[in-house]
């Protein structure tokens, strides 16, 4: 296999993704790239929205089916960057490439395509059929994304999530829930003794959730992390503030779904509780799975990841695993190290024939 080449080619991709602004819910044009990529190398690619997939050449139905899916939406560019974020720019000394999107998620997304290719190239696995998927609004968990595509797929067995991991396997990653807590007083002048000052009664409950701890602790994940984020109240100095809303960001873990940590959280709190959503729980996936056993031969770490991906969509067995670094995802000057690509390709071809 020539991964020379098909670096180089995934190279030039990346390098055209990120000269096109692609924030979540704004994939349209490097949607269009990509399906177009995969128009001339002679595939039939599939679009709903901004999410485009398709099926291997040497497709069985007889055969269960694995789906490679990695992300096509950015962040927005933070402060500090040196390099032009939609310039891929190329340190050729140090074989790096910076540019918005080269770690998160352009190289795994690249490197999956070449993968998803090559595998095509040998013939294809007699043991299951592969379906590439470039999905859209990763990065703000839309309803729009994955989770849109899955009802238009065949069967799925397993999923590959591409992600920065250092090639390592994540197998499992926490779950998120934002919950969103009013506390009521009564209003009053400041100036008098009169009304029920909300902040107060908010302090409370801010101050439970500060030092609650969960009895179910994760072995790949540790403890569920529950972190007041944002609180807002009062209207003027000499008012005695009525209501005080605060927000809790909850870092899930695998032992507990969100319901049940809602449930514990909203029981011992005195202000009204409300969840966001459910939606984004915690997965993970056993270590005696094929796949992760055979990472294991090949020498990878399997890892608890505390970060969120679609992964959280996905109700089949899947594994994240991307090259790059989570560190450098929504950094200044992020990057890419181009052999970080080369060795990606190889060991998916590895894993999955």
């Amino acid at each position: 296999m020539n991964y020379t080449e098909k670096t180089h080619e995934a190279v030039q991709l990346l390098k055209q993704m990120v000269a096109i602004p692609s924030f979540s819910r704004e994939e349209g044009k490097v949607a269009d790239l990509v399906q177009q990529f995969l128009q001339a190398k002679g595939y039939c690619p599939m679009r709903t929205g901004n999410n485009v997939w398709t099926k291997c050449k040497c497709y069985d139905e007889s055969l269960p089916n694995v789906l490679l899916d990695a992300h096509l939406d950015t962040v927005r560019p933070v402060s500090g960057w040196k390099h032009d974020p939609f310039t891929a720019t190329e340190d050729t000394a140090d074989g790096i490439i910076y540019g918005l999107g080269t770690n998160d998620d352009g190289a795994s997304l690249v490197a999956l395509m070449q993968a998803f290719f090559a595998i095509d190239e040998m013939g294809g696995n007699s043991q299951f059929n592969l379906i590439f998927s470039a999905s859209c609004e990763e990065e703000v968990s839309g309803k729009n994304g994955i989770e849109s595509v899955l009802p238009l797929l065949p069967p799925i067995s397993f999923v590959i999530v591409g992600e920065p991991t250092g090639m390592q396997p994540a197998i499992a990653e926490k779950g998120l829930m934002v919950i969103d807590v009013t506390a009521h007083g009564v209003a009053g002048h400041a100036a008098r003794n009169e009304g029920v000052n909300a902040i107060y009664k908010a302090i409370e409950d801010i101050q439970w959730i500060e030092h609650h701890q969960f009895d179910r602790v994760s072995p790949l994940l540790g403890s569920v992390k529950a972190t007041v984020t944002i609180i807002q109240a009062g209207t003027q100095h000499n008012v005695i503030p009525d209501t005080c809303q605060f927000t809790i960001d909850v870092r899930s873990n695998e032992c507990y779904t969100n319901q049940e940590l809602f449930d514990e959280i909203a029981q011992n709190l005195k202000g009204e509780a409300v969840a966001r959503s459910f939606r984004l729980n915690s997965s993970s996936i056993d270590a005696s799975h094929p796949f992760i056993q055979k990472a294991i031969g090949l020498g990878l770490v399997p890892f608890g990841s505390p970060t969120l991906s679609n992964q959280a969509l996905l109700p089949f067995p899947s594994v994240k695993i991307g090259p790059g670094d989570s560190s450098r995802s929504h950094t200044a000057d992020e990057f890419i190290r181009i052999y970080e690509i080369t060795q990606a390709i190889e060991l998916f071809v590895l894993l999955l024939t």
